[in-house]
């Protein structure tokens, strides 16, 4: 493995590997820090971080804002019940068919992190009628960490109402054909994006940038955008990027090829279209320019449902023109994920000449500001 690969893998597996459901992003925060050498970071209330190079934003020259959200689809312990299942509440968007019997981690508040089994029923259990039900509400189903009483749990685990748990899965890497494996690369690919692209900045002096890179990584995303209501506050940018590691879709439709926008190993996605916002055609053409004569590879997408954190950004503090880049992953908003290496590179490569090349006329072509000039 070439040791620039070898880096940012390891990078992706920490970010993958930590911790950090909706509200309890602590260990990804800590994660994401460790590998902003030479930047300075700040961290609030709400587990949001941000990320410049000289410890404030200066608001000298266009502030362009790199987001994207730390936490993952996880879930919350409701309660421990007598025989020591617990029922719990999802914090963000899963399918329960996904979920059934899966492992999971619950850590405790002391920090005690204990592997357990979300429930489900063995089919020589089952009528016939029961296995042909599709239904599976979440009220059905528990957290069973193997325990057989209410006090085992609370004396062996301490875990109580509130803990969080997110799903057990260890992140890989093959060389062979440049393949991760993990959970939560929605989105902590977008973390490493952030990461990587300020990095490169950086190597080439922030200082000669015709705008002000800043670096916010948000925390609630996946239950309300909440953190970017924050960080859009605190940055007030006039630009952004927002990353995401976004649902891949070639499998779904590689009977219709027209139909895949967000296919592995197909290149960045450029979101025009979801259901929070509709992207400035000017900063897509912007962009799509550059990946064409630089020869990044890039793909369009107009999606029917989803969200990002583009809607809030865009709107939060004035009008922000804001690219949404996204890295496909396979079976986002579940326990187990792929995604294709080379992708994060063309995401974080054209973010990079976005920023690079946003001179003076370009702003104003992406903002429109001679449009009653030209009538």
């Amino acid at each position: 493995m070439k040791e620039n690969r070898k880096e940012l893998i390891g990078k992706l597996e920490r970010l993958s590997n930590a911790f950090g459901p909706s509200g309890f992003e602590e260990e990804v925060v800590q994660a994401a820090a460790s590998m902003a050498d030479g930047f300075v970071l700040e961290n609030d209330s709400m587990n949001n971080l941000y990320m410049t190079e000289s410890g404030e934003i200066r608001h000298e020259k266009p502030v362009f804002m790199l987001d994207a959200h730390l936490d993952e689809c996880g879930f919350m312990v409701q309660e421990v019940l007598n025989d020591g299942l617990m029922p719990f509440v999802m914090l963000g968007g899963m399918d329960m068919s996904s979920v059934v019997g899966q492992s999971v981690i619950v850590r405790s508040a002391s920090g005690k992190k204990v592997r357990g089994i979300i429930t489900s029923r063995p089919v020589h259990l089952m009528t016939a009628k029961e296995r042909a039900d599709t239904d599976l509400p979440i009220e059905k189903f528990y957290i069973d960490v193997g325990c057989t009483s209410r006090q085992e749990v609370k004396e062996l685990y301490g875990i109580r109402a509130g803990d969080p748990v997110v799903p057990d899965v260890v992140f890989s890497y093959r060389e062979e054909n440049d393949m991760c494996f993990g959970k939560a690369f929605d989105n902590r690919v977008g973390c490493l994006c952030i990461l990587e692209t300020m990095r490169r900045l950086k190597e080439e002096g922030i200082d000669t940038l015709p705008v002000e890179p800043v670096g916010a990584f948000a925390s609630q995303e996946e239950v309300g955008e909440r953190g970017a209501m924050v960080t859009s506050v605190k940055v007030k940018p006039d630009f952004a990027v927002v990353f995401e590691g976004t649902p891949a879709d070639d499998y779904y439709f590689r009977g219709e090829s027209a139909l895949i926008q967000g296919g592995l190993r197909k290149g960045v996605q450029i979101r025009h279209f979801d259901r929070s916002t509709i992207s400035n055609p000017r900063f897509i053409q912007y962009a799509a320019d550059i990946a064409e004569e630089k020869g990044i590879r890039y793909q369009c997408a107009v999606r029917r449902g989803g969200g990002t954190n583009a809607g809030i950004i865009t709107t939060k503090t004035k009008d922000v023109p804001t690219l949404v880049l996204g890295v496909p992953c396979r079976y986002v908003h579940t326990s187990n994920n792929f995604m294709a290496a080379e992708d994060i590179d063309a995401a974080v490569d054209l973010a990079v000449e976005v920023i690079r090349n946003l001179t003076k006329d370009k702003q104003d072509y992406i903002t429109n500001r001679n449009l009653l000039s030209n009538q």
